[in-house]
């Protein structure tokens, strides 16, 4: 059976650490569904008939850490405060300004008042050393507690580091069950890991009809890296059937969201009329947005058309500036190497000195 490509992947996911994937919501509210929106630079997609790979969602921010008293958690959970006590989004609010030192205190005394939000969120700090120095083995004891009283978040994050090795011993059959209670509860970058572990077939039995139904599950959630794949299962008639419009539907909708694999996915389903009407211009915006944002595919794609004159007037000068760029992320292309050999001396040098600019390079 023919897999997506993000097949690939999902070991990969797998073993970031746990905060990697962990968006954390204030102490003694309802847990958010969608995720943190994405601020690293995804892997690119590949040719023009491929779907490029799910990317990792962002890290959290690692500001230089500072010791810390410990505190051992109390040997029984208290019942949390009130939710409509005025202080409940304090330590949130803390961490949000990179206060670090100070959500930190202000969890401790929280979780042990019975906070299970305020748990995590230590579970958090101590898994990314923020405030305190990092110790996977607390932020696994604090992830536990925290999961055990039924938050979704911790069980998702405790199940990353039982997934990695991470605060104790690897131990998969336990990341499976944390990671399926997750998801159960609504946790969507649950859901997704999930199905990439069914798609993957190691961890899991490989199931992609199951895999889909979970990358649906946390699409619905408006997970951008979910809708990513979940068109790529689309387009490829993987655990659904076949469905082109379906799948520039779901790319869009990531694209919104800044995924820069389904920016370029949704781009050249545009400019070829795939799926969604023909819309040349828009396509080359994309492109452009994608290529920007470091994507070594569209800066090739995006090389293409501006030399050709392809949907947008002819630059030769900024599409083989574009041309060199990605050249130097592995995607070279013999075609246009013999096309710039051809170039006017002047013209040539000018797209080499732009492309050095953009790399920073002299």
């Amino acid at each position: 059976m023919k897999l997506p490509c993000i097949t690939l992947l999902a070991t990969l996911l797998l073993t970031v650490p746990a905060a990697a994937q962990l968006q954390i919501t204030p102490p003694a509210t309802t847990p958010s569904a969608p995720a943190e929106k994405q601020k690293p630079k995804p892997p690119a997609p590949a040719k023009k008939q491929e779907a490029a790979p799910a990317p990792k969602p962002s890290a959290s921010p690692k500001p230089s850490p500072s010791p810390s008293p410990s505190p051992k958690p109390a040997a029984t959970v208290i019942p949390a405060p009130p939710t409509d006590d005025p202080n409940v989004d304090l330590v949130f609010g803390a961490y949000q300004r990179g206060q670090y030192k100070t959500a930190f205190e202000l969890a401790t005394a929280r979780a042990q008042a019975g906070d299970p939000k305020a748990m995590t969120m230590l579970g958090e700090l101590y898994s990314n050393a923020m405030g305190i120095r990092r110790d996977y083995a607390k932020a696994a004891e604090w992830y536990k507690r925290a999961a055990d009283a039924g938050d979704r978040e911790a069980m998702f994050a405790l199940a990353m580091l039982r997934i990695s090795g991470r605060g104790g011993k690897v131990d998969k059959n336990e990341a499976v069950r944390l990671m399926a209670s997750a998801a159960k509860l609504g946790e969507p970058k649950a859901a997704y890991n999930l199905a990439l572990l069914y798609l993957d077939g190691q961890t899991l039995p490989q199931d992609v009809r199951r895999s889909a139904e979970l990358l649906r599950q946390a699409a619905d959630a408006g997970l951008p890296e979910a809708q990513y794949a979940l068109a790529t299962f689309y387009k490829e008639g993987t655990g659904v059937p076949k469905d082109a419009e379906r799948a520039v539907r779901l790319l869009q909708a990531a694209s919104l969201a800044d995924n820069v694999d389904a920016e370029v996915e949704y781009a050249i389903a545009m400019f070829n009329g795939t799926g969604t009407p023909k819309n040349q211009p828009a396509a080359v915006a994309l492109l452009r947005k994608a290529s920007r944002q470091g994507s070594a595919i569209a800066q090739n794609r995006l090389a293409w058309v501006l030399i050709n004159g392809v949907g947008v007037p002819t630059d030769k000068v900024e599409g083989f500036k574009w041309h060199l760029v990605a050249k130097t992320s592995g995607k070279g292309d013999p075609e246009l190497d013999k096309q710039l050999s051809e170039l006017p001396a002047e013209d040539r040098s000018k797209a080499e000195a732009a492309a050095r600019k953009w790399l920073g390079t002299k």
